[in-house]
């Protein structure tokens, strides 16, 4: 008989997942549905999840946000818990948001397939705690980076976690360290803020920083693992800033966001910051691996939490420890805490030692071909719609430099577009960056990814010890003699972030790469995420038109349908 657990994350990237019988069957981040970036409370995921699944219990993550345990009148209930109960009167009722850290350890353990492994957390802030050492002694603080030792059936052991406040003198009691400083998370929050973007929007500061270099007066980043507290102001549980007062080279006399869509106004130390944050923090996550392997004596070790996404450290950490195993979660933002919360709970309840490694992460909803088609007829004032439309016939209008969107089924869970819901490009094209960059309005800098054939992806890409790299976790190294060959992916130093494909993963998506190779000689296609830029992926049909028709994209592939719109 099935059990069925639905995993919350209220906060931002809210996110619900569905854990069946153990097994990942769906998750999807609000923002997709509701269009608002980085939306919280995922009503309307919920709501989807409710109306074809039976919930058999609703696991609540997120931090112990004060907001997150406010009751609804007359019957008491957390809000969450109240919207699946009147779908599912029996449902039973857990929260686990005292402990965000877990949540991502537990996501990143099971997806893993790992039996055994320590699980290293880097976040930003997550849940406020108190943990009482001796009658004397406590520390209390919002979580920061965390080591466990994880096993089955849900056995998660925490031998090591950093917190931060605004104001405490550092103390380290055991496996507990705590201060005023910054996080790793939190100093690169600090300069992605000052570089002029929102704190979450990290990645634009990886982008930005191989047009950097070593600045001898920049001041040290970090002292003893932290966030040094000359430069860094925290301010948790939010972000931090930089300490201008203190800081006279990095003070500002202009705008922070003068140079996004002007190369000439990129200023040396703000392309110097961004190197020298992306170095430091890489490095100091190396030292919290070598932590984790120390602390637990296991050479398995698992990833999570917001920093898990940078791709270039992620490629670092795999070429500096060939020897250990090392498991980047894909979904390793706070949106994956949902699927932990409901893995964990799902093991722990029916005492589960199934190993399941999370091989797709296509898990959005499901969408009739037969709506789609509707959908599409609908709006044939604006396109032109093309039938018995072949791989060959879309690979040839790439091939010439031109955009095609593609459209088809299940959306790919966390941020990366996985051929499902993206934009495709010639990547032989030297002008290739600067133009699709143009066409989704964001800056300038910012590299995109490829998706190569996984048979010939070492012909192509130094893949650091890896056979296949399936979610677009790393940014390898474009070997030399092939960067001239694709241009339009290669960054400026020398790296791409590719996503590997096969057959048995995507299979329409497979072959259209195919096709491309036979009329190109490159096994790869430049794939971006099908959105503009501060709008989310889209998820629908509908919103994959509007957005074509809000853009200069001409050109939409619908594979399962056999169709290429044009837009009129």
């Amino acid at each position: 008989m099935n059990y069925n657990v639905l995993g919350v994350h209220p906060g931002h990237n809210g996110s619900a997942a569905l854990i069946s019988n153990g097994k990942l069957v769906y998750y999807l981040e609000e923002e997709r549905l509701s269009r608002f970036k980085r939306d919280g409370n995922p009503f309307r995921v919920m709501i989807d999840i409710c109306s074809k699944y039976k919930i058999d219990e609703i696991v609540i993550g997120g931090t112990n946000d004060q907001n997150e345990n406010i009751i609804l009148p007359w019957t008491g209930e957390n809000i969450l818990y109240s919207l699946v109960r009147k779908y599912n009167p029996e449902v039973k009722l857990t929260k686990l948001n005292l402990e965000h850290h877990l949540l991502h350890a537990s996501c990143t353990f099971f997806n893993s397939g790992f039996n055994k492994a320590a699980c290293l957390v880097v976040d930003g802030a997550g849940s406020y705690q108190e943990r009482y050492i001796t009658e004397k002694q406590t520390v209390d603080g919002f979580e920061g980076e965390s080591i466990w030792i994880a096993k089955y059936p849900g056995d998660f052991k925490s031998v090591y976690k950093t917190y931060g406040k605004n104001y405490p003198p550092r103390a380290i009691i055991g496996e507990h360290d705590y201060d005023d400083a910054c996080t790793i998370t939190k100093t690169y929050e600090a300069v992605t803020e000052y570089l002029g973007w929102h704190a979450i929007e990290a990645g634009k500061t990886m982008g930005l920083s191989p047009y950097g270099k070593h600045n001898p007066d920049i001041p040290p980043l970090f002292k003893n693992g932290r966030g040094n507290r000359d430069i860094f102001i925290p301010n948790y549980p939010s972000g931090a800033a930089i300490d201008f007062k203190n800081n006279s080279i990095l003070k500002r006399s202009r705008e922070a966001d003068v140079f996004h869509k002007n190369p000439k106004e990129l200023l040396d130390i703000e392309a110097d910051l961004a190197w020298q944050i992306q170095n430091d923090t890489q490095e100091e996550v190396a030292k919290l691996i070598e932590k984790a392997v120390d602390l637990t004596g296991l050479n398995k070790v698992c990833i999570a939490g917001g920093y898990g996404l940078n791709c270039v450290t992620n490629y670092f950490i795999k070429k500096k420890f060939p020897n250990i195993e090392i498991y980047h979660e894909p979904i390793s933002h706070d949106g994956g805490t949902s699927i932990g919360a409901a893995k964990i709970i799902y093991h722990q309840r029916k005492n589960d030692f199934e190993k399941r490694k999370q091989t797709s992460i296509y898990l959005g909803p499901k969408y009739s071909l037969k709506k789609i088609h509707k959908t599409i007829k609908n709006y044939n004032n604006m396109f032109n719609v093309y039938d018995d439309i072949t791989p060959e016939n879309v690979a040839k209008l790439i091939s010439e430099n031109n955009i095609v969107t593609i459209f088809q089924g299940r959306s790919e869970a966390g941020p990366r577009a996985l051929g499902n819901r993206s934009i495709l490009y010639n990547p032989t094209d030297p002008n290739g960056k600067d133009f699709v960059n143009k066409v989704k309005k964001r800056e300038w800098f910012r590299p995109f990814a490829g998706s190569v054939l996984k048979e010939k992806a070492h012909e192509w890409f130094d893949m650091a010890g890896l056979e296949e790299s399936p979610f677009m976790m790393y940014a390898m190294d474009v070997w030399p003699d092939k960067q001239e060959q694709i241009q339009a992916i290669t960054h400026v130093d020398g790296t791409c972030r590719i996503q590997t494909v096969t057959e048995e993963q995507n299979p329409h998506y497979y072959k259209l790469i195919q096709e491309f190779e036979k009329i190109t000689g490159v096994p790869i296609l430049f794939n971006t995420s099908f959105n503009l830029a501060g709008d989310p992926l889209v998820e629908t049909i509908e919103d994959a038109l509007e957005t074509m028709l809000r853009s200069e994209m001409k050109y939409m592939y619908v594979p399962e349908l056999g169709y290429l719109l044009e837009k009129k």
